[in-house]
């Protein structure tokens, strides 16, 4: 079977994010990645493609910019067409909203290796109903678009939802530990307890417990040939 072609929608805003981003999705992705910087304004300029990715970002999905919208206006036009889409953390929240969802600010920051129980679906074959993850985010899905079935959570709330051929994950499945690190250290607002706290909490042993969810790759590609090669 040939490889499948996936538009990678990198919504990371600072230069040093963007390669890093592209690395970890290039790494933990079986697919032909066509990278698109979101944020600088990029977009695919058709729909020609067996999946899409929606990464992470340090914007909120419901902040008043440009970028944003045209990508929430693109994603929302992929799923109407059936393509399957992952979207991942701030993917996930802009997903959620390209499909009638809401965001809103939390009152607690969640950061670091969390525990995260999942409810059956495609997506997590073969991972245990209880996993590891990294998590760092300040926003979270507050309601789910209409038909969308919540597929993992935890005590900060939803991380994953799936309407129809698109999934979200709240969390940060294709993080190595050199990224987990080096985004808890720019969370200067936290305070350097805290950030010490986390990244003490960054070994081998817990890295090891997290790569367990990295099978959502593997799971998502499976899951977009399945589709590619359903028929009409």
């Amino acid at each position: 079977m040939a490889q499948l072609r996936f538009a990678l929608l990198n919504a990371s805003t600072t230069d040093a994010a963007i390669p890093s981003t592209n690395r970890n999705f290039r790494r933990e992705v079986d697919a032909d990645l066509t990278e698109f910087l979101v944020s600088r304004g990029q977009l695919p300029d058709s729909f020609d493609f067996d999946g899409v990715i929606v990464t992470g970002s340090a914007a909120s999905a419901y902040w008043d910019e440009q970028w944003i919208d045209d990508t929430r206006e693109w994603v929302q036009g992929a799923h109407e067409r059936g393509l399957p889409i992952l979207g991942v953390c701030f993917g996930h929240q802009l997903l959620a909203t390209a499909l009638g969802g809401t965001v809103a600010e939390m009152d607690e920051f969640e950061i670091g290796y969390r525990e995260v129980s999942h409810e059956g679906s495609p997506l997590f074959a073969g991972i245990g109903d209880q996993f590891t993850v990294f998590t760092t985010h300040g926003d979270r899905v507050i309601e789910l678009p209409d038909g969308a079935a919540r597929i993992a959570e935890n005590e900060y709330g939803v991380h994953g939802f799936r309407v129809g051929h698109a999934f979200g994950v709240q969390f940060h499945p294709e993080y190595d530990m050199e990224t987990a690190a080096a985004v808890t250290q720019r969370k200067e607002f936290l305070g350097a307890d805290r950030i010490e706290s986390v990244l003490a909490d960054i070994t081998d042993e817990r890295y090891a417990a997290a790569c367990e969810a990295k099978q959502l790759f593997n799971n998502f590609t499976d899951y977009a040939a399945q589709v590619h090669h359903a028929p009409a």
